[in-house]
């Protein structure tokens, strides 16, 4: 159901690697509902993904960009702007990767310029997309920008490893960031932290699987798909959200707030 939510409304898109992806799911959503937008990945990712398709159901443009580098960024920022033809109102961070984790590296034996580089790209990187936009003014007032985290930020997850550290610091970006870009564009910056979700990105954790069963039994309303969060993230690009900034907001099925679920309880008194 399309109620035309981002009608005229133009942004950029980072992060859509396949169709299992969160970015992925809400570009289609936002295409839906009226909103123009540009697609951006790492050139690599670009390679390894499918995100041609994408750009042909939602005629889309795709501008290659790593979003650790300034000057990918700046050149990102502009071209946007000519091809979506004004300034952005919404943007989606949609950006992680630990190489330790990906090379089974144990947390309390990090690599630290692993450590150095995934932070970069799964945290820092939100900073310089953002700073990239407000040194440029290509912010639209009343826009609003949103990234993807976990609870892992908040709460002990032992095989999350690095990735929890850098959701922390990505948390507290959107505060401080948000704080400057509400006073002086009206823009707002909010995270969502999301139920897990069986992505590309999400398989790459270990001991996932059994994870998300248990997050299913631990949610009174169960895990959030990938759907949801992309119909959440269109609630937040559009005007109806106007004053909420600087927020993390959980879209997990109400697992952040529960101690134990029944299900959990009788799964360990079974005899």
């Amino acid at each position: 159901m399309s109620y035309n939510l981002l009608k005229g409304k133009r942004g950029i898109i980072f992060g859509a690697l396949d169709e299992n992806s969160i970015a992925w799911k809400t570009a289609v959503r936002v295409h839906e509902e009226g909103g123009t937008f540009v697609l951006t990945n790492a050139p690599i990712a670009l390679r390894m993904g499918t995100i041609k398709n994408l750009a042909e159901q939602t005629g889309s443009e795709v501008i290659p960009a790593d979003a650790t580098s300034l000057e990918d960024l700046e050149n990102l920022v502009t071209k946007s702007m000519e091809i979506l033809g004004g300034k952005i109102d919404f943007v989606l961070h949609s950006i992680g990767m630990s190489v330790n984790v990906r090379k089974g590296r144990h947390y309390t034996d990090m690599n630290y310029d692993w450590t150095t580089k995934g932070w970069d790209i799964s945290a820092v990187s939100f900073h310089k997309v953002m700073q990239t936009l407000y040194k440029a003014d290509a912010m639209s007032e009343w826009g609003s920008i949103v990234a993807l985290t976990y609870m892992a930020a908040q709460r002990t997850f032992p095989d999350y490893n690095d990735m929890a550290d850098n959701k922390s610091y990505l948390e507290s970006i959107a505060r401080s960031f948000g704080y400057f870009f509400g006073k002086e564009k009206k823009v707002r910056v909010n995270t969502i932290s999301q139920s897990p979700t069986p992505t590309t990105a999400g398989q790459g954790v270990k001991g996932f699987d059994g994870f998300i069963s248990y997050a299913e039994k631990m949610s009174p309303l169960g895990n959030a798909t990938a759907l949801d969060c992309a119909n959440y993230t269109v609630t937040l690009f559009s005007d109806l959200t106007k004053r909420v900034t600087m927020q993390n907001l959980y879209n997990d099925g109400g697992f952040s707030n529960t101690g134990v679920s029944q299900e959990v309880i009788e799964r360990f008194t079974e005899e």
